[in-house]
């Protein structure tokens, strides 16, 4: 048969119109380019289109009954089998009602456009903008599908598993550089002759500099297939590794600095490595009291929503005491600093 349209679509072949039309809003609003990265673009495109088409066809009376007879080839060839002598010529034109036909395929965002601007009533052009500039392009990093199908309910009788979530644990260098992770998952699949067989991928995650602890990466459907179930989509949640020298507050990095009592009154300087491996230079000219923090403006963590911006490097100072003074350098310290006030 070609293409199995029922199961792009991830409904049964008795469907009505309002299961692929629910159906086909739950997977638009999981393929639609605009709502992928540009790392899956051009597979979120290919499926995409995958999903207009079969709608297009299993909602025309006339492209389903064909596709139902002849399948895809013969959908498309027009190339239908001719009925055998003891059909009826009445039997074969309700069956086949124009032997001429032709396939012509719609165009995907005409479809899409028709679809979802009917939700407000023939306000089409503006709601498609408001998805694509909102649902779709703002979700790289908290996507989830569970907002579409609670929406738009799932196609017929589907049902669909609660997202499987691991962790992804990133070094705080490459939440400040920013990084590609690639993930090896092994899930269960349908061939088209009902046969499950395991597949692997490899997933790529392209990590964004300022990222926190808790962002969620949503690889739609990318769960094991089971017969009447939709596949659970695979979420990785962003972990921090802890760092030897920095600890991350929101968007400041902090890092503690001890210095001894001598330092503390006469002066210190202070050479740091950043996590992108630049050197600072801090010089302490003033007195030090305890527990004094210098921060230094815009050496802190990138801030995600503001490209080029950053938090502040925050250096924590700790003065360490001598746990004990002779008579000698006690008489010494009330005679240098007797008259300090």
């Amino acid at each position: 048969m070609g293409v199995d349209y029922y199961n792009i679509l991830k409904v049964n072949r008795n469907a009505s119109e309002d299961d692929l039309r629910k159906s086909y809003k739950r997977l638009a609003m999981i393929w639609h380019p605009d709502k992928n990265p540009t790392a899956k673009r051009t597979e979120a495109e290919a499926k995409f289109k995958q999903i207009s088409e079969a709608y297009d066809v299993l909602s025309d009376p006339q492209k389903r009954q064909i596709y139902d007879l002849y399948g895809e080839e013969g959908l498309k060839s027009g190339q239908c089998p001719p009925p055998s002598p003891s059909t009826s010529r009445h039997y074969f034109q309700r069956q086949h009602p124009n032997p001429s036909f032709r396939f012509k395929p719609r165009n995907a965002e005409d479809i899409y456009e028709e679809l979802f601007g009917s939700e407000s009533g023939g306000g089409g052009g503006n709601e498609r903008g408001n998805y694509s500039r909102g649902h779709f392009r703002n979700n790289t990093n908290n996507s989830s599908s569970s907002s579409s199908s609670s929406y738009f309910g799932n196609g017929g009788d589907m049902k669909k598993p609660n997202a499987i979530e691991n962790l992804l644990p990133c070094s705080l260098e490459e939440l400040y550089k920013g990084a590609t992770k690639k993930m090896k998952i092994c899930r269960n699949i349908f061939e088209g002759t009902g046969r499950v067989r395991t597949l692997e991928e490899i997933l790529t995650i392209e990590i964004k500099p300022g990222w926190k602890k808790g962002t969620k990466i949503t690889f739609p459907e990318k769960g094991n297939q089971e017969p009447g179930i939709i596949p659970a989509d695979i979420v990785f949640v962003v972990d921090e590794k802890p760092h030897a020298t920095y600890v991350r507050d929101g968007n400041d990095l902090v890092i503690k600095q001890e210095i001894t009592l001598l330092e503390a009154l006469t002066g210190k300087t202070f050479d740091l490595t950043t996590l992108d491996g630049r050197n600072i230079v801090l010089p302490l000219t003033d007195i030090v009291k305890p527990g004094v923090e210098v921060v230094v403006p815009n050496e802190g963590m990138p801030i995600s929503k503001e490209p080029g911006k950053k938090g502040n490097l925050r250096v924590k100072i700790d003065v360490r005491y001598p746990s004990r003074l002779t008579s000698e350098q006690k008489f010494e310290l009330r005679r240098v600093l007797g008259g300090v006030s």
